[in-house]
């Protein structure tokens, strides 16, 4: 392949080719040559490029190639000279004319035919000479051509039009003329081509559409007759245009020629008349048009349907807006014109038509304020009709037919008009409460009028559309419910009353499961009792007893919908209902069939059917509540209900309207049956499955109907064959109609589908006729119930429908057929679930033989099931003998069948069988199968067997799997072939070729990323593959080629040019086609994903190009493909591609957001600024109009016609809008993770100084606070949601960012106005509950975030949340409610949260305040509010918010418990919430919990444990209704006078509650939980031990403690951030404190009480006499357990079993700062642990404890340069202290071991160890010891000289501080009252120290260090001297004052020397007087001895009186002792 990129046609390469190959060779040379023309100088090479390219023409190319070829070719001369472009257009006229008519010789002439197109439509006017030949030419040739030349010409002629322009008007006529015949040509491509052929012309041919357009209207109906999809689409696209064209010209043609312009009506009219009369009215006799009988053609009306469309968008959405009224008349009026509604079915399908236009009209060209406008006149319109139709029903009397016409008609006017209304609002959601709001409108009053319409299907559209305002408008529904269900009582006795506001009542019940704050509780039984007296009243009056009967089923149908919490409730009388609808017994039911007439028989069964409705719609949406006695009882009805099942003697003596009553209690009991476990009705399968069969046999039914299942059973992927992708394009609720009878699904076919759920997807429910929806049933039931049936019955069953199929005929037998087969289809599908088998041999004959005989079936559907039967078959055997009979069968019908029935058939079958038998399965067939499959693949002259063996071959493929790997070059060599030759107009061959190129794409998996010559063969392979089918013309063929794209991206994404693919895709976006942009937009998500950046990049780029052509396509702006995709949100409203261009944009942001912000934000901000009414189209427009007065007439006059379309047609919806707020929110969190400068503004602005393209998001704080603000403030509620969202983050995020200019101010101060403004219209009577929720939420965010220091400012926000404080404690049902009562719960929780959080703020330590007192007024120091601000705020509300804070911690508590513990729960529900609604309000408590429990811990602590709850304090506060809740929460019996607890009894209740919900909660939060709640938690526990009265609690019940900290322990187990962990070990020194304090306490009282006793005070404690601890009882057990674990987390090397693993790595981690202070909570703790045991107890655990203390020391102490102490080591310090000094263990039995342990713990100490060791605290730790343990280590000689060791290095250290500390540490040694300790130590360390000190003379300090070690030293020195006998003194003193004289210096040396050293001098000479005095005798006795010594001292003296006396005013000189300058943290001393 390689080879073919040149410039040249490298001819070498191509003749050492096999001939297979030239023509991929050639194509490959061709798609390069197309790339590089453009960049290349063409000059030199040009004669020969033609040459070679000419020369190609007559090498008869396929279809791609010629296509390529001439774009080639024009390309060429369109860029290098056009000399010979003359001959070469003659040379291709002369191959046209050529009279070679032979099939071989056709591909020259073709590819000719497309080079002249080609040159048109690249040079235009350039040959405009030449042109009337070659237009002749080629109509000449288009009379005799064959349909693929037919097609090529036409194709051609639209080139050239669109290249001459008006140039070409001479010609136009006769095209017109030649073309037009052809509209009704046999070939659907001919059609499609003549329709886009046409289209092209009717831009410049004025005739078309004036003078002519009668004519082309009739030519567009006749050729609609008969048509496919395409070529609707495409002639409805010409019909629309040029009836858009005829009402507003195109200004430049119309300038020519003075045209007369139709007028809008007549236009409307022509359209009217195809859709009412079809395309043949117009040639028949005037007579006949005037019958009535004719039918419309449903091919016409959906083609015409789909023209009105264009029109519409083609005239664009401001027309529309302006004609609205008009058009909605005019298509009301279709649907109300007796030809549109002949036949029932005609009449839905006229509707489904009508709404279709509508839908795509109404909504997606009207932005939300034309829609509201559009709604107002639909209201009107529905107004209007309805007057007219009560005009006529009060108008009885006058008997006049016309009149009941009118009313027939009008119902369908109705339902259309009310299911576009209802639409329009649900899409509008809140949005159009304005519609609501406006009494002008009164849309309610129109929409319940119609509910008393005289006909049924106009009642329920009402319904329907009253569901829909519900659904968008929540805050309706319950006053909807009560109006309905007061009309229906004050109206009980019109029977369309009846009807009408059931449906109403039903529809609303219907939507409350899409409302999620639902409706009251109470509604349910209302309801319940609504219906029950409608069924009593029912027998009293005849007139209105079949309405009633049906209303009341109808409306408890609707109530189950409601759930399980509803239902419950109302169950016994239900079941109780259901049982007295049927009769009791056998003999009854035969009593009943004697009696009565046929309207009582009318009324029973429609009673029947209701109740069996009803108890479907409770088995679907309450299966919690089925348990085996429930369905016990609902089966007594049911089994009665299946004895009746059929009643043909009833039919028969009562007459046939009956037959409906009877099927539909047929069709209700299949379904409730197939809802049920067939186990449960298994007694009766013989009788259910007679009727079954008997049903979709239509054995008693003269109507041949069919099932509606066979598609959706079949296979999705068959959807080729069935052509059941129509399903998956735009005009799908339309494009049922001419196929099948799906299409005709109408609401009044089945009423209870008002209230279902609505399956996914479609917007209106459409239940099929009864007839069908009967058949369906019974196929879904059999099904169900085949897998449960003996073998024998299977048999019989499977013979019977052979029989049945024999003995039906023509029509009916493939009816029949169908059925059976369907039912057969499903059958095997429940056994395949039931993972069954099919049963024996003879079973297996029978269904094979079935199944066998439909392979040869001429309908295709039925060869489709059969093959898909088969499979399932061999799926359910499983058995390979049975497989290999199966394939060998279809192996032999193969090789010999030759009709393209049985070939389609078998190869489908083969397809199958390894679809459901896998690779695996099926593999030794796998060689067979394929080259039959290829060789059928090559059958030329059948495109049908092509595409059914490229089908089964792309499932073999894709089944196969890796197996297939040795057949992928032979199959993709055929692909390869087929895409080059099969002409273009078999489309399904070519999506079957993509479907198999995808499949070996995927086979060959990531293999593709390979270099090997075999690989790259195979890549390249399929990228020409793909290369072809991207340029295909048919959208299902583009979207297959872009599916395998994808996969070659993803397996190997190097190949994959995405600077070609990104454009291409993105001109897709706006294809007409669903699919195509499905696929589109699912590529580029995948691609989005990988490379954001890239695909923007190209997508631009793409656009750039493409604006220099004249690219019809998608107008990407500045705003680039992002833009694009938000725009397509608003117009999109398929499911999937929303949700993938959700994705697609999510990948986007996140690669692309934080580089590129603005760009982003701006995006956002534009299509949130949408909801502020001002469009983004209005800000352009008025630059637009300056540049139109500069621009010229002509162009002036082309551009005003397509002005509105570049333009964004509608405002972002609100769900745009809500995505785009809730893309904000991903920025702002994005964002977090990448810079800090992000959230820091000098830190940004200096960024942005350095480099200007550098963004932050501080920078667009403004606009952040604006966008949220916009949205938090709009009609939408959801949109509300996400803007309040946003604001919470906003404040979160940017709380604490100082603001740079005003030291001590936040950033954020200057928005609190737009916070308040946002946040109040939240707090408004009718905004919902969950609003208000959030709102809260921000409201405490925002007041704790301390951003505003003013009270007063602080105020509003705060008065908000007071006001609504003001509502809880209203108490429960005071408000009158409008959504269920946990919307109330959720509402009050998040009030009470919102409390508590701010509660938690106000007792935060705050920022302190830098000001001191003097400047007090001087605010601009101010950093924080003082620190009591917020208290005030919270102050005043603290007593009932206390109160309401432990009534919801209660209620939570109760809620919490286990489902075993239900029956604990109080009756009338808690503070909270209500009984019913239990579940819901679980997850509002889950919510809010932890910080109430914060809340109530901080209350308790400061002075909530004194405040007794005294019960009328409670009654003040809390009403009645919830004082009995109260009184049951707090244990007492409602009724009994109130007991007053005592204080002590009240606390030990707060206590459990508080530990009892933590330790609940802790025990196993679940991983979703949010870290808030943990740390809320863990925080809530150590504030609350911080109180004495919980101290004693916790320590009284030991078992409590060990308990909380197992809890701990396991809380640590799973949750890992630090945060979490310090609370954590918070939380254990709690406990241990409490323990600690509770334990000196007991061991006081025990001094006091019983000095004489025996029992020695000490020995209390853990481990009594024993020493013994026992798990799971021993507090320090537990608490040993789990500092372990934290110990060896951050330590691991502490652990020996980790430390000697083989994998261990002996280094030490430096511990980060979080684990060093983890580190040493815990050793804080472990030194604790000790006190809390007996002496024998001590002496379990110390061990351990010294173990872990001393190893944290060692691994700890390292040297840092500032010689800081790292927590761990003064922690560890600490804790040896704490344990060495303590007090209880020197009982004598424990004194030897205590002395061991100290011994061996120094000698640990002591052992040498790293020299990076920080010397100073191990000496201080040896310090420690021979301090405080003296007596233990006395006369250890080992120990002693260990520690003077160290002591001696460390004076020799050369570090000043380690010489310093020592001197120190050295000083409490010598002093040590123990002289036999200190003794050693001076004999063998002071001769060291004098030296040291001796020296410094010679090397005098340099700075404060080295000066701290002297003086340090020398203070040791004169304590030698005070602790020496005073006989020694005089030798003691000789050493130290010859050293302090030394340190003098003399006057001229002091003048010049150091500071440090000036100060050495001070201090020496403070200390010889002060020495002086204290020795008097023994100083002068040395002074006496060395008179040098004293001529120095005095010298220093007199010079020191003598600077004193110069400086008098300086200050005293410096005390004697200075302190040394830096100190240990803590004092260990």
């Amino acid at each position: 392949m390689e080879l073919a990129h040149s410039l040249l046609l490298n001819e070498e390469a191509l003749a050492q080719i096999t001939e297979a190959k030239r023509p991929v060779f050639i194509f490959e040379w061709l798609r390069f040559l197309d790339k590089v023309l453009v960049a290349t100088d063409v000059k030199e090479k040009q004669k020969k490029l033609v040459e070679q390219l000419t020369g190609l023409i007559s090498s008869s190319p396929g279809p791609p190639t010629r296509k390529l070829l001439a774009k080639n070719l024009a390309a060429l001369y369109s860029i290098g000279d056009t000399f010979t472009v003359f001959q070469t257009l003659d040379k291709c006229n002369d191959i046209i004319k050529s009279k070679d008519d032979t099939a071989a010789y056709l591909p020259t002439k073709l590819a000719a035919v497309a080079c002249v197109g080609a040159f048109y439509e690249k040079m235009g006017r350039m040959l405009g000479s030449s042109f009337p030949e070659t237009v002749n030419n080629l109509l000449k040739s288009l009379k005799s051509a064959e349909s693929q030349g037919r097609s090529e010409i036409l194709m051609s002629l639209q080139k050239v039009l669109n290249g001459l322009g008006g140039a070409a008007a001479s010609c136009h006529r006769d095209i017109y003329k030649n073309a037009r015949s052809l509209l009704t040509d046999r070939s659907m491509a001919v059609r499609c081509a003549v329709a886009k052929c046409l289209l092209e012309l009717q831009n410049e041919a004025v005739f078309m559409w004036t003078a002519e357009l009668e004519n082309v209207a009739t030519l567009c109906f006749k050729a609609l007759e008969n048509s496919n999809y395409g070529v609707r689409v495409a002639v409805s696209k010409l019909l629309g245009t040029v009836m858009a064209t005829a009402l507003i010209p195109k200004q430049a043609t119309v300038m020519r020629q003075n045209v007369k312009r139709a007028t809008l009506e007549e236009v409307l009219e022509l359209m009217a008349t195809g859709f009412l009369r079809g395309g043949s009215g117009f040639l028949k006799s005037g007579g006949e048009m005037l019958k009535v009988g004719v039918s419309v053609n449903r091919e016409v009306r959906v083609g015409v349907t789909q023209a009105y469309v264009v029109f519409v968008t083609t005239l664009g959405g401001q027309w529309l807006e302006r004609n609205f009224a008009t058009f909605l008349s005019h298509v009301l009026d279709l649907v109300s014109h007796p030809r549109a509604t002949q036949t029932h079915v005609d009449a839905v399908y006229s509707r489904r038509c009508v709404s279709f236009i509508l839908r795509a009209t109404v909504g997606s060209l009207l932005g939300e304020k034309a829609q509201i406008a559009a709604a107002k006149d639909i209201c009107q319109a529905i107004g209007k009709q309805m007057k007219a139709v009560e005009a006529v029903v009060n108008d009885a009397n006058s008997e006049n037919k016309s009149g009941a016409a009118d009313v027939a008609a009008s119902q369908h006017v109705m339902v259309c008009a009310l299911q576009e209304l209802g639409s329009l609002v649900q899409s509008l959601n809140a949005t159009a409460s304005p519609l609501i709001q406006e009494p002008s409108i009164g849309l309610l009053e129109t929409v319940t009028s119609v509910l008393l319409h005289p006909s049924m299907a106009a009642r329920l559209a009402a319904a329907w559309c009253l569901r829909c305002v519900a659904v968008a408008l929540p805050f309706q529904l319950t006053p909807f419910l009560d109006r309905c269900a007061e009309r229906l009582n004050n109206l009980k006795t019109s029977p369309e009353a009846v009807s009408g506001y059931s449906f109403a009542m039903a529809a609303l019940l219907g939507g409350v499961h899409q409302c999620p704050l639902g409706i009251p509780h109470a509604k349910g039984k209302m309801v319940v009792s609504i219906a029950e007296d409608l069924l009593r009243t029912a027998a009293q009056n005849s007139r209105l007893s079949l309405q009633r009967t049906q209303a009341g089923w109808l409306l408890l149908g609707a109530l189950m919908t409601l759930g399980p919490s509803v239902v419950r409730y109302h169950l016994p009388k239900m079941l109780l209902l259901w049982r007295n609808v049927f009769p009791r017994s056998l003999k009854e039911l035969e009593a009943e069939k004697a009696r009565g007439d046929s309207f009582t028989w009318q009324v029973t069964l429609e009673g029947r059917a209701g109740a069996l409705c009803a108890m479907r719609s409770f088995v679907a949406h309450c299966p919690e509540l089925l348990t085996e006695d429930v369905i016990r009882k609902l089966m007594t009805p049911i089994e009665c209900a299946m004895t009746m099942m059929s009643i043909p003697s009833v039919i028969k003596a009562h007459g046939a309207h009956l037959k409906a009553s009877a099927a539909m209690v047929r069709l209700r009991l299949y379904d409730i049956l197939a809802l049920l476990p067939p186990k449960t009705y298994e007694g009766s399968f013989n009788a259910l499955l007679r009727e079954l069969v008997a049903e979709f046999t239509l054995t008693d039914n003269s109507a041949n109907t069919t099932t509606s299942l066979l598609r959706s059973l079949c296979h999705y992927d068959d959807s080729v064959l069935l052509g059941s992708w129509l399903q998956e394009t735009d005009h799908k609720s339309i494009e049922d109609q001419p196929n099948s009878a799906s299409g005709s699904g109408a609401l009044e076919h089945d009423p209870s589908s008002i209230y279902l759920r609505i399956p996914a997807g479609e917007a209106v429910p459409g239940p099929l006729p009864l007839g069908v929806s009967v058949i369906d049933a019974s196929v879904a039931l059999f099904g169900v119930v085949f897998p449960h049936v003996s073998y024998k019955h299977r048999l019989q069953m499977l013979d019977h429908f052979a029989e049945c199929v024999k003995q039906a005929k023509g029509v009916r037998q493939q009816a029949v057929q169908l059925n059976i087969f369907t039912a057969v289809l499903s059958a095997l599908k429940g056994l395949a679930e039931n993972k069954s088998t099919l049963g024996p041999e003879e079973v297996r004959k029978s269904a094979l033989t079935l199944v066998m005989g439909a392979l040869d079936n001429p309908n295709p559907i039925l060869r489709c099931a059969a093959g898909e039967a088969l499979g399932r078959m061999a799926q359910v055997v499983g058995e390979a003998s049975f497989i290999a009979r199966m394939a060998q069968y279809s192996f032999d019908k193969l090789k010999s069948a030759r009709d393209v029935v049985s070939r389609t058939g078998h190869s489908l079958a083969l397809g199958c069988l390894h679809r459901y038998v896998g690779g695996i399965g099926s593999g030794q067939h796998l060689k067979t199968s394929v080259s039959i499959l290829l060789a059928l693949a090559q059958d030329g002259t059948s495109p049908e067997v092509q595409t059914w063996s490229l089908h089964s071959l792309a499932l073999i493929v894709d089944s196969s799997g890796p197996m297939y790997r040795g057949y992928v070059e032979p199959t993709l060599s055929l692909v390869l072939t087929l895409l080059l030759t099969v002409p273009p107009s078999h489309t399904e061959v070519h999506q079957c070729l993509g479907r198999c190129l995808g499949a070996i794409i995927t086979t060959v998996g990531p293999e593709l990323q390979g270099n090997g010559a075999t690989i790259s063969t195979i890549r390249s392979s399929c990228l020409v593959g793909c290369a072809i089918t991207q340029d295909h013309s048919d959208s299902l063929v583009q979207a297959a080629a872009i599916s395998c794209l994808q996969q070659l991206h993803m397996f190997a994404p190097r190949h994959v040019n995405l600077s070609s693919l990104v454009p291409s895709l993105c001109v897709h976006l706006c294809s007409s086609h669903l699919l195509l942009r499905r696929a589109a937009v699912a590529c580029l998500r995948q691609l989005a994903q990988r490379e954001a950046a890239e695909v923007c990049e190209y997508a631009m780029t793409g656009a750039r190009r493409d604006a220099h052509s004249r690219h019809q396509g998608v107008n990407i702006t500045e705003t680039g493909l992002e833009g694009v995709l938000f725009g397509m949100l608003d117009r999109e409203t398929d499911r999937k591609l929303c949700s993938d261009i959700h994705d697609t944009l999510g990948h986007m942001l996140s690669s692309l957001a934080v580089e590129n912000l603005s760009h982003w934000l701006m995006l956002c901000k534009d299509v949130l600024a949408a909801s502020s009414g001002k469009t983004i189209v209005g800000i352009w427009k008025d630059e637009e109009l300056e540049k139109k007065d500069e621009m010229d007439d002509d162009t002036m006059f082309t551009t005003l016609g397509e002005e509105d379309k570049s333009k964004p047609s509608v405002a972002p919806r609100w769900a745009t809008r809500v995505f785009a707020a809730d893309c904000l929110c991903r920025v702002i969190m994005l964002c977090e993770n990448a810079n800090k400068a992000h959230f820091d503004l000098a830190l940004a602005r200096s960024a942005r100084l350095k480099n200007p393209k550098n963004d932050f998001l501080v920078l667009h704080l403004s606009d952040l606070i604006r966008m949220a603000f916009m949205a938090a403030t709009d009609h939408s509620n959801q949109l509300r949601m996400a803007g309040l969202q946003a604001l919470e983050d906003i404040i979160k995020k940017f709380a604490s960012v100082p603001e740079p200019e005003f030291p001590g101010h936040v950033i954020l101060e200057q928005y609190q106005a737009n916070v308040g403004a946002a946040l109040r219209p939240a707090f408004s009577q009718d905004t919902p509950s969950d609003i208000i929720a959030k709102a809260c939420q921000v409201c405490s965010a925002w007041i704790g975030s301390g951003v505003v220091s003013d009270l007063n400012d602080l105020r509003r926000v705060h008065n908000l949340l007071v006001s609504s404080l003001d509502k809880v404690q209203a108490g429960k049902g005071s408000s009158s409610q409008l959504y269920r009562e946990s919307a109330t719960t959720m509402e009050k929780l998040a009030v009470l949260k919102a409390w508590a959080e701010v509660n938690k703020a106000e007792t935060k330590p705050k920022r302190v305040s830098k000001s001191t007192e003097e400047d007090e007024d001087d605010f601009g120091t101010v950093d924080e509010l003082p620190p009591d601000s917020l208290i005030t705020l919270v102050q005043p509300e603290l007593p009932a918010l206390s109160r309401l804070w432990l009534a919801a911690l209660k209620d939570y508590a109760l809620l919490t418990l286990p489902a075993e513990f239900a029956t604990q729960l109080p009756p009338d529900g808690g503070a909270f919430y209500t009984p019913e609604t239990i579940d819901t309000a679980r997850l509002h408590y889950r919510n809010s919990w932890a910080p109430i429990l914060h809340a109530v811990a901080l209350w308790l602590n400061s002075t909530g444990f004194n405040a007794s709850e005294s019960t009328e304090e409670t009654a003040a506060a809390i009403p009645n209704a919830q004082k009995r809740a109260m009184s049951i929460t707090l244990n007492q019996t409602p009724g009994t006078p109130p007991t007053t607890k005592s204080l002590l009894e009240i606390n030990k209740d707060r206590m459990h509650l508080i530990l009892g919900v933590s330790i609940q909660f802790l025990c196993s939060p679940r991983p979703e939980e949010p870290v808030e709640h943990v740390t809320s938690c863990l925080q809530a526990l150590h504030t609350l031990l911080d109180s004495p009265c919980a101290r004693i609690h916790i320590a009284e019940d030991q078992l409590l403690g060990v308990e909380l900290l197992s809890v701990l322990h396991r809380l640590l187990l799973t949750w890992d951030p630090p945060s979490v962990q310090l609370l954590v070990t918070g939380v254990v020194q709690q406990i241990v404190r409490a323990a600690q304090d509770y334990l000196q306490e007991k061991r006081n009282t025990l001094n006091e009480d019983d000095i004489q006793e025996k029992e020695n005070p000490l020995a209390l404690g853990e481990g009594g006499e024993s020493g013994g601890l026992v798990p799971g009882k021993s507090l320090v057990f537990a608490a040993m357990e789990l500092l372990m674990f934290i110990l060896v987390r951050h330590m691991p090397h502490l652990s020996s079993k980790v430390s000697d693993s083989p994998s261990h790595v002996a280094a030490k981690a430096h511990l980060s700062e979080d684990s060093a202070r983890l580190v040493a909570a815990t050793v804080t703790i472990l030194s604790d642990l000790p006190s809390l045991c007996s002496p024998a107890g001590c002496m379990t655990i110390l061990p351990t404890i010294l173990f872990l203390i001393t190893r944290v020391l060692k691994e700890t102490a390292v040297k840092s340069a500032d010689n800081q102490v790292p927590p761990p080591v003064s922690a560890a310090l600490q804790g040896i202290k704490t344990i060495v000094t303590l007090p209880t263990v020197k009982t004598d039995e424990t004194q030897k071991q205590w002395t061991g342990l100290i011994r061996s713990t120094l000698l640990t100490s002591v052992k040498g160890s790293h020299p990076i060791l920080d010397e100073v605290s191990i000496l201080t730790a040896i310090a420690l010891f021979l301090w405080s343990a003296s007596t233990e280590i006395i006369g250890v000689q080992s120990l002693q000289n260990g520690c003077m060791n160290r002591f001696k290095s460390a004076l020799n250290s050369c570090d000043p501080w380690v010489q310093a500390k020592c001197y120190q540490l050295l000083l409490s040694v010598f002093q040590h009252t123990n002289r036999a300790l200190s003794t050693p130590y001076i004999h063998s360390l002071a001769p060291i120290m004098v030296e040291k000190l001796k020296a410094v003379e010679r090397s005098r300090p340099n700075n404060n260090l080295e000066l701290l070690a002297v003086q340090e030293g020398i203070k040791v020195l004169e304590t030698l001297v005070a602790l020496g006998e005073e006989q020694n003194r005089v030798q003691l003193l000789a050493l130290l004052v010859p050293t302090l004289i030394s340190y003098l210096l003399n006057e001229n040396a002091f003048a010049s020397a150091s500071t440090a050293s000036k100060d050495l001098h001070e201090f020496a000479l403070q200390n010889l007087m002060h020495i002086g005095p204290l020795y008097p005798h023994a100083f002068k006795t040395v002074m006496g001895a060395a008179p040098e010594l004293k001529t120095r001292l005095e010298t220093a003296v007199r010079a020191s009186q003598a600077s004193k006396a110069k400086a008098a005013a300086r200050q005293p000189p410096p005390t004697v002792h200075s302190t040394p300058t830096i100190k240990l943290k803590t004092s260990f001393f």
